[in-house]
């Protein structure tokens, strides 16, 4: 269920490093599952400077709203503006067109191994449900 080619956090945020070296990051749909119907999204502005596992920003549903954690570190070079203008993107593929934003970081390697592989994280998922 968890893309292979990405890691995760234990917040539910996945980080996925292109060609270029620019990590995609967004939350997995077991987040987007437990938050419903999802209704807003306050993203940083590109140019804003995050750290790992510090709060990047807020998604609302209609259950909640929610802080979104930062799964790598780095500074916000680009932002989903469809899914900020349609947040149900983020419900209906959170892996693909949902993604939130686009960062670049000088520490990903550091970083990214920190993460949860996918079966490290469907591992942590199973936990928690007991």
């Amino acid at each position: 269920m968890n893309p292979s080619d990405r890691k995760y956090s234990k917040e539910h945020e996945w980080a996925k490093v292109e060609d270029d070296g620019r990590i995609v990051v967004g939350i997995t749909h077991f987040a987007q599952d437990q938050l419903g119907d999802i209704v807003f999204l306050d993203l940083p502005a590109p140019g804003t400077r995050v750290e790992q596992h510090k709060k990047l920003g807020e998604v609302e549903s209609v259950k909640a709203v929610s802080d979104l954690f930062s799964p790598v570190g780095g500074e916000v070079v680009e932002v989903n503006q469809s899914a900020v203008d349609n947040p149900e993107l983020v419900n209906n593929d959170p892996f693909e067109a949902g993604w939130l934003v686009k960062m670049s970081s000088s520490n990903s390697d550091k970083e990214m191994g920190n993460l949860l592989t996918s079966e490290e994280y469907e591992a942590f998922l199973e936990s928690e449900a007991h």
